[in-house]
């Protein structure tokens, strides 16, 4: 079931995303992509484990990384990055124990991470090598 609702928020995400033009912005998706590398560390700080903080903070830190590259460089680098992280979800109990991560979490984070990269890679397929997700960053 968790499976089937993550993919049905990523669409709805993506979806609004789009009737909204927030997808128009470059940073939108680098954004989603930093906001869901963060909930593992929320898990952790309610677990209270420095051990397990530390270890989900520099995992959240390289898909931050990802982000901020993706957006300053590609959009083909935050799909990569999304469905990297949908990957890690369904490993993550291998990588990091942590009791206080609900069980159907990482199906349900896996889907919506998925679905969105899908979504990213579209667009960044879609749109010109001149657009708006994929153009220099220019500063005013």
């Amino acid at each position: 079931m968790e499976y089937t609702i993550g993919i049905v928020l990523g669409l709805a995400i993506a979806g609004l995303a789009k009737i909204l033009e927030y997808d128009k912005d470059r940073s939108f998706y680098p954004v989603i992509l930093i906001v869901i590398a963060m909930y593992y560390v929320l898990f952790a700080v309610m677990n209270e484990s420095a051990g397990i903080i530390i270890t989900e903070l520099i995992i959240a830190l390289v898909f931050m990384s990802i982000a901020v590259v993706g957006a300053r460089v590609s959009a083909l680098i935050v799909a990569v990055g999304l469905m990297a992280h949908g990957v890690f979800d369904l490993f993550h109990n291998l990588i990091v124990t942590n009791p206080d991560v609900p069980a159907w979490w990482p199906g349900f984070c896996a889907a919506v991470d998925v679905v969105l990269g899908l979504v990213v890679l579209y667009i960044a397929k879609t749109r010109s090598n001149k657009s708006s997700m994929d153009a220099p960053v220019t500063r005013q």
